[in-house]
């Protein structure tokens, strides 16, 4: 398990670098070191446009960059935004708001996905399974922000039984519902995922065989059927955390969530290129980190892959 755990983290580092390198040059060619966003509807001086290149790093060469770059990521030093504070105190307070969001969303598109997922597969051609097919279908055809707007609609407006905004209150109560709105997707894709795997499971010749053998229905279920229907279950989840965090824009702009899409999406309308790059960085590492834990369950769920 050692050996497996290193061999992973080793094969991390060149993605690592390769995507950190893939972003700040795309970021580079699109600012091509420009600082006009820093003087808003005012026109800069050659000399003061200078002067904050050099203040930015902005007139060196882009190889120099991006050593500067990755010297202040082992120094947890990412620079400094364009309103003057460091992009160190930016991401210490976004990202707690969005990781706090993106897994309570995991928490409700995992539970509630595979529970779901397994009674309609276990019971294949029912009305449940019917009727959670067409739910999950209707989930995946409607935009998120149609998904938002009508959560708030009916359980903040009409029922009172939430918030309408978030706002600087963000309390675990508080983001539940953004979090049901965020998990939907995801919940519908999970469920059908579950639903597909254990529907195909369960007339297994190794589940026929458990059940000959005459073990109770439930363990049957949880350890023949259940734990070798999760793998592709536990690939989508472990790998949506980065997405959800990244694609948290839409539904934190809904509830007014001071969280990593709000602050993402202002620094690109304004061109900061640290706070861009930083940013993205971030959520390649919580990306990576979550691949890692997802290739460990691998090893929980499926003994070949411990014993190999």
């Amino acid at each position: 398990m050692a050996w497996y755990i290193a061999r992973r983290l080793l094969q991390m580092i060149p993605v690592f670098f390769g995507a950190t390198l893939l972003i700040y040059f795309l970021i580079w060619k699109v600012t091509g070191g420009s600082v006009t966003a820093l003087a808003g509807q005012r026109t800069l001086t050659p000399a003061l446009e200078a002067q904050l290149k050099a203040q930015y790093g902005l007139d060196k060469p882009f190889w120099w960059q991006y050593l500067h770059y990755l010297k202040g990521i082992v120094t947890l030093d990412f620079g400094t935004s364009y309103s003057g504070r460091p992009v160190r105190e930016v991401l210490a307070r976004a990202f707690p708001i969005t990781f706090r969001l993106a897994l309570l969303a995991v928490f409700f598109e995992a539970v509630f996905g595979i529970a779901f997922g397994v009674v309609a597969g276990l019971r294949k051609g029912g009305w449940f399974d019917s009727t959670m097919l067409v739910l999950s279908l209707l989930v995946i055809a409607m935009p998120i922000f149609v998904i938002g707007f009508l959560a708030q609609f009916l359980f903040g407006v009409t029922w009172h039984l939430a918030p309408v905004t978030v706002g600087s209150d963000v309390s675990i109560p508080r983001l539940v519902m953004p979090a049901l709105v965020l998990a939907s997707l995801s919940f519908a894709y999970v469920l059908r995922l579950t639903r597909n795997s254990v529907a195909e499971n369960k007339d297994a010749d190794f589940v026929r065989t458990a059940t000959a053998k005459g073990l109770p229905r439930r363990r049957v279920v949880v350890v023949h059927i259940l734990r070798n229907s999760l793998i592709p279950v536990v690939t989508f989840v472990g790998a949506d955390l980065g997405a959800l965090m990244g694609g948290a824009i839409v539904t934190e702009g809904i509830f007014n969530i001071p969280g990593v899409g709000g602050t993402l999406y202002q620094a690109v309308v304004r061109g900061e290129a640290p706070t861009v790059v930083s940013f993205v960085t971030a959520l390649i590492v919580i990306f990576l980190l979550s691949n890692l834990i997802v290739d460990l369950l691998y090893a929980v769920l499926d003994p070949r892959i411990r014993y190999a």
